[in-house]
């Protein structure tokens, strides 16, 4: 018995386990890695309808519901030292008796939930700033956290690795982890789909697509009958602006509409070169909210991309965007938002390889 009893480490009281993490923190940052820590306020581990929706999905497993409170308090007292949130994956470091390295896998939401999710969404979501925040409506917020058809993993999806001497597969150090999770979802909610592989965009004003396979000839007749044209099934439908097709009835309207897909696949034929030079957008009486898409269509950057840049969550970048006059910014946020507009593309895109390794 006594061999067995000696694997595990001596306990260590939460006072000398904070101070032990942050001096490894100091360690790490002295060696060039910056640590990104959970830090949680208060009892609550998270506070906002993502952040709560994730761990209330987590405790309905029976898999996980013995197991999860062993981990709240490990990652209330600031034992999670390290966090991070990719597609299909969590990396983390738990400070304990020990530094112990966690790898968590999540498998990628399949293409069916994700378009049954979409087709339920339709005209239920307006604006990404609605649907970071979780102001949605309550079917909406039914659909997107059903248990076994929403967006959270089921525990089948989920793969758990910690290298610390715990035989059960949710150890505590793990537990804390997936807690942590839904305390970062508080911060950047936009994590969860990056995670899942999936573009919450695409929940943003979704419109039903229309399968022009299988039954592409009906739909065709139907299209024509209803517009008044004659509709090229060999063209992309995607590539012509809905205003055509609103003044597509009348001769002139076919003719607008024949010559928009032609320069939209002469722009795909021949991509635009860009240029070696910093944006040209004046930002020197202030950055208006204008700028800022000027920037992302310059650079062609997604809220997302523009994030990664600046260090800020989508949300942010959300209502930086949809304010008006200039945006006041604390200097930090100034500084790099000026750091991004000076820089040209090639600058941008060697930025943007890097995030992505």
């Amino acid at each position: 018995m006594a061999g067995f009893s000696d694997r595990w480490p001596a306990y260590v009281s939460v006072a000398e386990r904070r101070r032990a993490a942050e001096a490894f923190a100091k360690a790490e940052a002295g060696k060039g890695r910056v640590l990104l820590p959970v830090s949680i306020e208060g009892r609550a581990i998270a506070t906002t309808f993502w952040g709560k929706a994730w761990c209330e999905h987590l405790e309905k497993f029976s898999d996980y519901a013995n197991r999860l409170p062993r981990g709240r308090t490990y990652a209330r007292n600031g034992s999670v030292i390290h966090l991070e949130i990719d597609t299909g994956k969590i990396t983390a470091m738990v400070y304990g008796s020990d530094t112990y390295h966690i790898n968590i896998a999540i498998a990628p939401l399949p293409a069916d939930k994700w378009d049954a999710l979409k087709a339920e969404c339709v005209g239920g979501v307006d604006s990404a700033l609605e649907l970071l925040q979780g102001k949605l409506s309550s079917s909406i917020m039914q659909t997107v956290c059903d248990r076994d058809n929403g967006l959270f993993p089921a525990p089948a999806e989920i793969g758990l690795d910690c290298n610390c001497p715990d035989w059960a597969d949710l150890c505590k150090h793990l537990a804390a982890v997936l807690y942590g999770v839904g305390a970062r979802l508080d911060q950047s909610p936009e994590l969860l789909f990056q995670l899942r592989g999936v573009d919450y965009r695409e929940l943003i004003g979704a419109e039903l697509a229309i399968d022009t396979t299988a039954s592409g000839t009906e739909l065709t007749g139907d299209l024509s009958g209803i517009f008044g044209i004659d509709i090229d099934t060999t063209a992309d439908l995607d590539s012509i602006d809905s205003g055509f097709i609103e003044n597509s009835a009348t001769a002139k309207g076919k003719r607008i509409a024949s010559k928009a897909r032609r320069k939209v696949q002469a722009r795909k034929a021949k991509p635009k070169p860009i240029s070696d030079a910093a944006s040209s957008i004046n930002i020197s009486r202030g950055i208006r909210a204008s700028h800022i898409v000027k920037l992302r269509k310059q650079h062609q950057l997604t809220q997302q991309d523009l994030a990664g840049l600046t260090g800020k969550s989508v949300a942010t970048i959300c209502r930086w965007e949809e304010r008006t006059g200039v945006l006041k910014l604390q200097a930090a946020s100034q500084r790099v938002l000026r750091a991004v507009f000076q820089k040209t593309p090639q600058q941008i895109d060697r930025a943007m390889k890097r995030k992505r390794q």
